[in-house]
């Protein structure tokens, strides 16, 4: 795989965009690794200095409860449309959990956090939620295992209107859910950075792929 790319890299492993293209890199393997769906990736970028970096106060707020904010945060900020962002967040919250000592919510959104999905939306979808009785931030979890969680702005795209719409297709349909998540996916990795007009996209294989 990696054959595929080194001739390309800079000589210093120490150069910021070799490192940068090994942390995208090492995103795109994990999702495939966990059943998600093939990404475009290519390397060889060419980042903004360090002072360009935005703070880590810039993450969207996830007591927000407006597509209205939603929206502006990955619509004007980052260029998604609707159907990228709600692919996107949606899928991203099919994997891993909160944990209260590091962001104050507790719990994982899906029953298989370990899995690249669409169960982020089947269950947001048909499941009732309400809200959680404990001594944390104001979230959710589910009526009937009390498992599960969702943020205030998770269920935005369970009372937006056209979020709705989106959320019940991926619900129905897991393939359109990952390959819009795929595309969506490869966009955000490419934000901010620049290529070599030379360097085209490709997709990695699997260990399955590889009989490893």
């Amino acid at each position: 795989m990696l054959s595929k790319f080194t001739h390309i890299l800079p000589p210093n492993p120490n150069t910021p965009c070799l490192q940068r293209d090994l942390y995208t890199l090492g995103g795109v393997t994990a999702i495939q690794e966990l059943s998600g769906p093939k990404i475009q990736w290519r390397p060889g970028r060419v980042d903004l200095s360090e002072s360009a970096i935005p703070p880590p106060t810039r993450l969207p707020d996830p007591t927000q409860t407006t597509g209205d904010f939603i929206r502006s945060v990955f619509g004007t900020r980052y260029g998604f449309n609707d159907r990228e962002l709600v692919s996107l967040i949606g899928v991203g919250h099919s994997i891993g959990r909160c944990h209260a000592n590091a962001s104050g919510f507790d719990g994982p959104w899906t029953f298989s956090p370990t899995m690249v999905t669409n169960d982020f939306f089947t269950l947001l979808i048909n499941e009732d939620w309400e809200f959680k009785k404990w001594d944390g931030p104001k979230q959710y979890t589910d009526v009937k295992t009390k498992s599960l969680m969702m943020l205030p702005s998770d269920m935005v795209f369970k009372t937006d209107p056209e979020f709705r719409k989106l959320s019940e297709e991926y619900a129905k349909d897991a393939d359109k859910c990952l390959s819009d998540f795929a595309g969506a996916f490869s966009k955000l990795l490419e934000l901010g950075a620049h290529f070599p007009a030379s360097v085209e996209k490709f997709t990695l294989d699997t260990l399955d792929d590889q009989d490893l």
